[in-house]
């Protein structure tokens, strides 16, 4: 028994440690994007084309931009289309993952159309239902006059829009990095964000390796092939859990051959990181919150179901 259990904890560190200077390297770039990219052009969420620039800023690897779309909603600054293109279209660190694997990187184009041809198309058609039953949304002015301009990420996106402090995600870490040290902001904090994804990612890993080994690698792909379009409910589930390692599940048993392209694109869609969690603090809407969850969740198992029907294969 120790030797299986000795097998698979060094098989596991095998796929992990390969990844780790790949994933650091992917973090500090993040973070040097977030701090210098000036996106004050992009103030168009509450616009006709809020479902497009919705869906490209979820595809930004971190689910704080979720938590931002979620206070912008409640504030009445975007509609509900622009909501959930950017619930669908956020990824946590699939995408970095994808891209430290190798092979896996591959699967980031077509992850990517994916993702966001489905929070385009849905964010239209929830704004469209619900101008149909008179229930479309006006949106209100953002405010633009601060006394300093913001203009990196973090002030448009945390600063600006999360003024009101009732919610304490000050990025998609947790953490405010305003008054930070250089070596903090680029090193540290990435690194940490590095260790903490390098868990998940060898926990699977090693949960993977063992429930291969115990039933055999063949049985096991001939058991995830038949039930291919069972799989869409699963890994759907699993991404609305609240965390990125809902994200790194999912992604890591997709690179690992346990489920599919669509199963896979399926729980990412479904999987809006924080974002839900600030719509659940106000109970006085639950019953709207519900049904935001139950129609993402919906949609995210066709999406899977569709793509499992027609399986994109590179």
């Amino acid at each position: 028994m120790f030797e299986h259990f000795l097998e698979f904890f060094l098989h596991a560190v095998e796929d992990t440690l390969p990844l780790l200077p790949w994933i650091l390297l992917i973090y500090i770039l993040i973070e040097l994007l977030e701090s210098k990219a000036d996106l004050r052009r992009i103030n168009r969420f509450g616009t006709k084309l809020g479902p497009v620039i919705g869906s490209a800023t979820g595809l930004i690897p971190q689910c704080g931009f979720s938590v931002m779309a979620a206070k912008l909603f409640e504030q009445k600054y975007i509609t509900v289309g622009t909501l959930l293109a950017i619930f669908m279209a956020t990824s946590d660190e699939a995408f970095i993952i994808m891209l430290s694997s190798g092979e896996g990187a591959v699967w980031v184009l077509p992850m990517l159309g994916v993702k966001v041809l489905v929070g385009i198309a849905v964010g239209y058609a929830a704004d469209f239902i619900m101008k149909a039953i008179g229930r479309g949304q006006v949106c209100v002015e953002m405010p633009s006059a601060y006394e300093e301009t913001p203009k990196t990420t973090h002030e448009i996106f945390i600063r600006q829009y999360l003024e009101d402090k009732d919610v304490d995600v000050k990025c998609s870490c947790g953490r405010s990095h305003e008054s930070d040290s250089v070596w903090k902001k680029y090193l540290l904090y990435p690194l940490w964000h590095t260790l903490k994804v390098a868990l998940f990612i060898f926990l699977v890993n090693f949960i993977l390796t063992a429930i291969v080994h115990s039933v055999g690698e063949q049985a096991f792909v001939d058991f995830m092939h038949r039930n291919r379009f069972a799989q869409p409910f699963l890994t759907c589930a699993i991404g609305l859990i609240p965390n990125c390692a809902s994200s790194v599940v999912i992604t890591e048993t997709f690179l690992s051959g346990g489920i599919t392209f669509g199963s896979c694109a399926a729980g990412l869609c479904a999987n809006a990181g924080m974002g839900f969690v600030v719509l659940l603090k106000n109970v006085r809407q639950w019953k709207r919150n519900l049904i935001l969850i139950g129609a993402s969740y919906a949609v995210a198992v066709v999406v899977g179901i569709l793509l499992n029907l027609f399986p994109i294969v590179l």
